[in-house]
């Protein structure tokens, strides 16, 4: 790796923060969505059901599934790292908050769909 590339990684010094901050937001819309899922389905405690739930997933997904995951995921950071090298200032904080939002959403979303299928097919 050269210097030059080596120093430009990053011109946040706090980009962990965004990485760390995507991963919770999917954490805490996983255990949205499963919570949801255990209140329409009548549970008595749908909160502790759906913790459960998420520390229960060791069934791994199909691969075609898990491909799509993946890609949903890597286009997400694509597009919010795009967004963030066309803006400047408060605009990018609010666009890359906002695109990092719906991504992570999209990804979280799909996952939970296709864990619902997969355990329903078995």
């Amino acid at each position: 790796m050269s210097p030059y590339l080596a120093a430009r990684t990053s011109d946040d010094p706090y980009a962990w923060l965004w990485v760390l901050g995507a991963i919770g937001l999917y954490a805490l819309i996983s255990y949205g969505l499963t919570y949801r899922a255990r209140v329409r389905r009548g549970s008595a405690h749908p909160a502790q059901d759906a913790l459960h739930d998420l520390k229960d997933r060791e069934d791994p997904q199909p691969p075609e599934s898990r491909f799509t995951s993946r890609m949903i995921m890597l286009g997400g950071g694509g597009l919010t790292g795009l967004v963030a090298f066309l803006t400047s200032g408060v605009v990018r904080a609010l666009a890359v908050g906002l695109t990092a939002l719906v991504a992570v959403t999209v990804w979280a979303y799909y996952d939970h769909r296709t864990a619902g299928r997969a355990s329903a097919q078995r």
